[in-house]
């Protein structure tokens, strides 16, 4: 490491994740790091409408061998998503990640790099500029690893792509083989009950095998940026179908409905806030799906179709 950069990396910030309104949703993931290691400051909270906000984040992730086609989908959506504020979260490593990350800067945004080493080994090397530059511009570069924990022969990548998934609101992935880390990422997001999409490619090219394979198995197509506007500004994507269909058939249906047009997607917060039995909403969203007005996202996860 050059002088420059070891004098700019010798210092970081450490905290545990409950400690700060960005990290604290790593409490729901399955294994919560005891404490996070980074260069930077962590995004603050928004004040929307008079209320303080988590911002929206958004993970992008992909092969580190991308084609052309990958970079222009994976640079576009960043770069469109973070001129409407949206921190972009990804994994520094070559491919996808740079681009995402790359993407968010030329656009005048804020992005979170995630290592799986430790936060005195930026990997690879050949990203030293790019973590440097996001921490400049007031992004942050994080590891859960302290300081000499992992050598220069010991990665923890499988491991990190937790805390991608556990920090962003919605997952896409841009590209990726049959047998790729970024299907770990998706893997994890699954689990978290969070939002899934990949983008459809060739199916002659390998490298999109594996996002094809997911959206076989349910995950949501990405076809633009607002495929992911719509799940993270639901105020503003479903504004059109809000007038479009905002009553039921009876009273339970359109409850449910109209807390969909609000945003809520998760069964259980529906259910208190609409005041249901269970059994009367598993009645109620079973035939909402069969007359095609609302889709599951899994986990117990619903939005209006």
């Amino acid at each position: 490491m050059s002088i420059l950069f070891s004098q700019f990396f010798a210092k970081f910030n450490k905290i545990t994740p409950l400690e700060n309104n960005f990290t604290e949703v790593l409490k729901s993931i399955a294994i919560m790091p005891k404490m996070l290691y980074f260069y930077g400051e962590m995004p603050q909270n928004m004040v929307v409408e008079g209320l303080s906000k988590r911002p929206k984040c958004v993970a992008i992730v992909g092969s580190r061998h991308n084609t052309r086609y990958g970079e222009e989908v994976a640079y576009k959506m960043a770069y469109e998503l973070a001129k409407k504020e949206v921190i972009i979260i990804s994994g520094l490593a070559f491919g996808i990640d740079s681009i995402a990350h790359r993407a968010t800067l030329d656009a005048g945004g804020k992005t979170v790099a995630i290592l799986g080493t430790a936060i005195d080994r930026i990997y690879p090397r050949e990203h030293l500029g790019l973590a440097k530059e996001i921490v400049e511009k007031g992004g942050v570069v994080m590891s859960e690893y302290e300081q000499g924990l992992l050598t220069n022969t010991k990665y923890s990548f499988l491991e990190r792509n937790r805390l991608i998934a556990g920090l962003a609101d919605v997952i896409v992935v841009v590209e990726a083989a049959e047998k790729s880390g970024s299907l770990n990422t998706a893997m994890h997001a699954i689990e978290q009950g969070k939002e899934l999409l990949a983008v459809p490619g060739n199916i002659n090219n390998p490298l999109s095998a594996g996002c094809n394979k997911l959206i076989r198995q349910g995950a949501n197509p990405y076809t633009g940026v607002e495929d992911v506007l719509d799940l993270i500004f639901p105020q503003i994507g479903q504004s059109k179908k809000r007038k479009r269909v905002i009553f039921g058939d009876n009273e339970e249906e359109t409850k449910v409905i109209q807390l969909l047009a609000e945003g809520v997607r998760d069964g259980e917060e529906i259910i208190e806030r609409a005041k249901l039995r269970a059994e009367i909403f598993n009645q109620t969203i079973t035939m909402l799906e069969i007359k095609g007005v609302v889709r599951s996202l899994g986990a117990n996860q619903w939005t209006l179709k």
